[in-house]
This record gives structure tokens, C-alpha cells and sequence, in this order.
């Protein structure tokens, strides 16, 4: 079974559509454990992407910054579409998202929460590989 083919994948792209970014990074992880080729980092760059995005809305912005740049840099390989989705995309919704938190230099900024009409979706194509 391939990556787009696993309804986990679809499960967890809806899941994260909706917003419940915990449980989608429970089953990107089953799917990464499984995972023992170059996908391992592509699950990983999501996962992050979903938990960073989970500490933004729970206000853990220390961890949210944290796991977004991990979210960047593991997802950063990949090109504009990959495994179906809109990865340039979401790549610059995600960073959008995340501006007003990333503007602040240093120390743990205050009074910056996340803003959910700039909150990202996953966008999948099946067709695309």
C-alpha cells in the first residue's frame, strides 16, 4: 500500500483540516513508524507542521515556534506537490500563520495567539504524485 492509497493518509489530512491537529499527528505517526524510506521525513515535516500548529492554539508559542522551523526544514526537500499534495502552498500558508509569531526575535513573545482565519489546509490531489 503507497502513501496515497492508505486511507490513514486521507484520515489524517481530514483531520487536520478540521483542526484537530493531535489527533492527526497520532496517525501520521503510525504511518511514519511503518515507513522505512524516504517518506520518513515527508511524515515527519507534517507532523510537526500539526503539532506546531496544536501548541500555537493552545498557546505554547515557545513550542509552537520550535516545531514550526522543524515543520520548515523537514519539508523543505520536497517541491511544490508531493504525494498528492500542495506542498508550495501550504508551505506559504504555514508561514503565514505563524508571521506575527516568528516577528518576534527573541525571549517568549507575549500577547501573540493564533489567528484561525490564517490557519492552513492540507490540500490533497490524489492524481498527483
Amino acid at each position: 500500500m503507497t502513501v496515497m492509497t492508505d486511507p490513514r493518509f486521507s484520515e489524517a489530512i481530514e483531520l487536520f483540516n478540521a483542526q484537530e491537529f493531535f489527533a492527526c499527528h497520532d496517525v501520521l505517526e503510525e504511518l511514519w513508524s511503518e515507513t522505512l524510506d524516504e517518506s520518513r521525513e515527508f511524515y515527519q515535516g507534517l507532523i510537526h507542521a500539526a503539532v506546531a500548529l496544536f501548541h500555537f492554539s493552545e498557546g505554547n508559542l515557545g513550542g509552537a515556534r520550535k516545531m514550526h522551523d522543524s515543520a520548515v526544514r523537514y519539508l523543505a526537500p520536497y517541491g511544490d506537490t508531493c504525494r498528492g499534495l500542495e506542498l508550495r502552498r501550504f508551505r506559504v500558508e504555514f508561514d503565514h500563520c505563524f508571521e506575527e509569531l516568528l516577528q518576534v526575535s527573541s525571549g517568549y513573545p507575549q500577547g501573540v495567539a493564533i489567528d484561525p482565519q490564517r490557519i492552513p489546509l492540507l490540500i490533497f490531489h490524489p492524481s498527483r504524485s
